[in-house]
């Protein structure tokens, strides 16, 4: 989604943060494991984000997806309490392959640029 004003921007980021801090201390699902928010994409009007994800073990993002979109009611409510804005977003969340895309991508460079020393 285009950020089209300042206002979507700063919620992202609070909705971001906010998100962080409830996952790491609230949410009790073995499913989750290690799940680091990377990006929060905000609608114009801040009625909708899509909450993009990664986990530590790429092998998780399934059960890691299920369980946020489980909870995504809780989150959202949570949010609530914590934001200062009218009505929280509706949740989705979207798992961020860039991060495991840019690990490989590394990997096969190490494999083929020969070490110096």
């Amino acid at each position: 989604m285009a950020w089209r004003s300042g206002r979507a921007r700063k919620v992202a980021d609070q909705v971001q943060r906010e998100l962080s801090v409830i996952l790491a201390r609230e949410l009790r699902d073995p499913r989750l494991g290690m799940v680091t928010l990377t990006a929060v994409d905000m609608s114009p009007d801040c009625s909708r984000a899509v909450v993009h994800f990664t986990c530590l073990e790429e092998t998780r993002a399934a059960g890691a997806s299920e369980a946020l979109a489980r909870a995504s009611g809780l989150l959202r409510s949570q949010l609530a309490q914590r934001l200062k804005i009218y009505s929280a977003p509706t949740l989705r969340f979207a798992y961020d392959e860039s991060v495991a895309r840019g690990d490989r991508l590394s990997r096969l460079i190490d494999s083929v640029v020969p070490r110096k020393g």
